[in-house]
């Protein structure tokens, strides 16, 4: 199984502020989307919590330390509880936030990253990534446009 890190970063590393995203940028999510689809994404309650609902198409694990249940989601108690629900399968998205794609970094064999081409003021920051571990499999930049108002790149990442 693959495990997979998919994750939109500003160039300081911020993801977001009051548990909110820093930024609308419909391709990227459109891109999100395409990559999610049909397979299983991780990710921890506050993730969860700033959705708001189950992501559609998509099996949803929520993990948290809470003892809830969370109509159209799994909910364990720890990444790799989460993993083991996941045996079989050929790749697992682990989509935050902060604290949950720190615990994955060092289990991760792939990372799909957007990088929002400027800095923002956050108080949720992605990991800094080590590049010397990782080879870059793809790069895409991306100038802004009408809806996607900021300079943007979709880059793949696979461990070395």
């Amino acid at each position: 199984m693959t495990i997979s890190i998919i994750v939109a970063i500003a160039q300081n590393y911020a993801i977001g502020k009051n548990n909110q995203l820093l930024w609308h940028m419909p391709k990227d999510l459109k891109h999100f989307k395409e990559i999610t689809s049909g397979r299983t994404i991780i990710m921890g309650r506050k993730t969860y919590e700033s959705v708001g609902k189950p992501l559609p198409n998509r099996r949803n694990i929520v993990v948290t330390r809470q003892d809830i249940e969370i109509p159209g989601c799994e909910v364990v108690k720890s990444i790799n509880e989460g993993l083991e629900l996941c045996k079989g399968e050929d790749e697992v998205f682990i989509g935050g936030g902060a604290e949950i794609y720190r615990q994955a970094m060092d289990i991760t064999d792939r990372i799909y990253l957007t990088i929002i081409h400027k800095d923002f003021e956050a108080d949720t920051f992605f990991p800094e990534i080590d590049y010397s571990k990782w080879d870059e499999a793809s790069r895409e930049y991306n100038e802004p446009d009408e809806k996607n108002p900021l300079p943007y790149s979709f880059i793949t990442l696979n461990r070395r």
